[in-house]
């Protein structure tokens, strides 16, 4: 799963999330791509997951590239904490995904192979995509 090694402040505060991405919109790296529709909370579990669907399915060919890292700490209280104490432990870690953001890239397949493995990914992400290619 991916999480940072380091930063600077252990804990952050949720922040809100409107509008369009405004980085990582275009291909980079690969002939073809999968761009978020929507606007959510991606945790590091649910990339592991979609990325395991790519991988799975193309059988070791190709380059997979992911172009979103979870660095934003989301903490909880145990269950059953009465309230104050102040704000509980870093549980996991997500990215704030904003509509138009590119979430993997592909290269060295052809589009039926990507096509495929970027619906089965989608399947295991909260927000609607769409496929793109160069």
């Amino acid at each position: 799963m991916l999480f940072p090694k380091k930063t600077k402040y252990v804990k952050q505060q949720k922040g809100r999330s409107k509008g369009l991405a405004t980085r990582g919109t275009t291909l980079a790296f690969g002939g073809y791509g999968l761009k978020s529709l929507g606007t959510k909370w991606i945790t590091s579990r649910q990339i592991e997951a979609a990325r395991r669907a790519i991988v799975r399915h193309l059988k070791k060919k190709g380059k997979l590239w992911i172009r979103i890292f979870p660095d934003k700490p989301v903490t909880t209280k145990g269950t059953e904490v009465p309230m104050g104490g102040g704000k509980g432990k870093v549980d996991h870690y997500v990215f704030p995904i904003k509509p138009g953001r590119i979430i993997f890239e592909l290269g060295g397949v052809t589009e039926e192979q990507a096509r495929t493995a970027f619906k089965k990914a989608s399947y295991k992400l909260p927000i609607r995509t769409k496929f793109i290619k160069r």
